[in-house]
């Protein structure tokens, strides 16, 4: 029943998406001053970022006070559910998607939600539009899903890195590390001195996946060789509980050991308060939460950012992994598709794009942009983009939850009740049942 109302909402859409995918480089709504009525917009929720929208959504109203905006922020838990239930009914114009094409070795159909609402027709086209000219062409290219623009990227964000308290390092005579041996030898001489080493939000199982995504950052530090990585995995030529694949939650187990007790009952949005108040030296987080922990630390200490250095040959280490942020699309069904592209236009002046990332810590996907003293400070682990774990991976809907990832970090004591070879067997088994 669910799946025909989809198809009825695309089916009301199809003039729609026709007429964005023609309109190319003529006037948008927003140029003809023809917006009014509410805009809906729907995204995933994070401290920074939530704070860019709602600053952006004031000086949208003030440039066209006859809109008025209706904003949700929800959990990224239930930003998924609340999406397609939204898309369903016809009542969200502006939300964050990310569709991609699938790898001719991706086997069974398997096909996220995003790139199933593309190809069902639920996302404007919005190739040639003329506020898209504002951004750098080589991000756009990464967007493109055959060969069409339907997103607008709202930044870059790394996040396999190490926030770490300066002072802390300094009193216990530590340097940043690049091997993973130096990493251990900075936890145990913290260890020795009664410092945590290591803050985790183990509680919202997404943050707590940061560590696993860092691990295969050093394990696995290029592009060619995460693609190679998962491209083997789908031919069934590695076994997730062996090599080089069990190093990744080996080390993810040793991050859990170095963390604060109890750290699987603390929500992620604890940590930023935690590491300002000197209870834990680090914290494994991405640059989009730089912003909250800079107001949480509001001048106490100083603190940096590191790539987590996985892997024994330092230079393997040298580059942090990153994503494209999150990305809007305008709803094909959406009730106001004026103030929607209005929006993404706003949006994308260089003034008003300017102020959204600097608020939300994104690094910029404009050019000119000015960066932010710590994003200028991390220029030497970003000056060649790195893909992130995530960003290449594609899950097998036929596979069990073990394997979801496929590391199956969820599964080892604390956050599960398995060793990490038990862990990591269990993943092995869902993997190849799932082929």
């Amino acid at each position: 029943m669910a799946k025909r109302h989809v198809l009825g909402a695309i089916g009301g859409a199809a003039a729609l998406v026709l007429l964005a995918g023609c309109s190319g480089g003529s006037s948008t709504p927003a140029e003809s001053g023809k917006v009014t009525g509410t805009l809906h917009i729907l995204v995933s929720s994070a401290a920074a970022s939530d704070k860019a929208f709602k600053d952006l959504n004031a000086e949208f109203v003030k440039k066209y006070p006859d809109v008025k905006v209706d904003f949700s922020a929800v959990p990224n838990a239930n930003f998924a559910a609340s999406r397609s239930s939204r898309l369903t009914a016809g009542n969200v114009d502006i939300t964050l998607a990310a569709p991609r094409e699938m790898p001719k070795y991706v086997k069974n159909g398997a096909v996220d939600d995003d790139t199933a609402a593309a190809e069902a027709g639920l996302f404007v086209d919005l190739t040639g539009q003329k506020f898209l000219k504002n951004f750098t062409p080589s991000v756009l290219d990464q967007l493109t899903y055959k060969g069409k623009d339907y997103t607008v990227p709202t930044g870059l964000s790394y996040y396999t890195g190490v926030y770490y308290n300066k002072k802390i390092f300094d009193e216990n005579g530590l340097k940043v590390p690049t091997t993973w041996s130096e990493f251990e030898n900075v936890v145990s001489t913290l260890k020795g001195k009664g410092v945590t080493p290591l803050g985790i939000g183990g509680k919202d199982s997404w943050p707590a996946g940061l560590g696993m995504i860092a691990a295969v950052q050093g394990l696995y530090p290029s592009a060619e060789d995460k693609n190679a990585l998962s491209k083997d995995l789908w031919a069934g030529k590695v076994d997730l509980a062996d090599g080089k694949q069990l190093e990744v939650l080996q080390r993810v187990k040793s991050l859990y050991d170095a963390a604060q007790k109890n750290f699987s009952g603390v929500g992620y949005d604890a940590i930023p308060s935690e590491f300002a108040k000197g209870q834990v030296a680090m914290t494994v987080d991405g640059t989009w939460n730089q912003p909250t922990i800079d107001a949480a630390v509001n001048g106490a200490f100083d603190y940096g950012y590191f790539p987590l250095p996985a892997s024994d040959n330092a230079a393997d280490n040298k580059w942090l992994g990153g994503k494209v942020e999150l990305r809007m699309v305008a709803a094909s069904n959406g009730p106001n598709k004026a103030a929607a592209l209005a929006y993404l236009a706003f949006f994308s002046e260089p003034a008003q794009y300017a102020k959204f990332v600097a608020t939300a810590g994104f690094a910029p996907a404009e050019p000119n942009i000015p960066s932010s003293d710590f994003l200028k400070s991390i220029e030497p682990y970003t000056s060649t983009f790195s893909p992130a774990w995530d960003t290449i991976w594609r899950p097998n809907p036929d596979a069990g939850q073990a394997a979801l990832f496929p590391f199956n970090y969820p599964g080892i004591t604390p956050l599960g009740t398995k060793s990490v070879d038990a862990a990591a067997k269990d993943s092995q088994t869902a993997w190849q049942a799932g082929l």
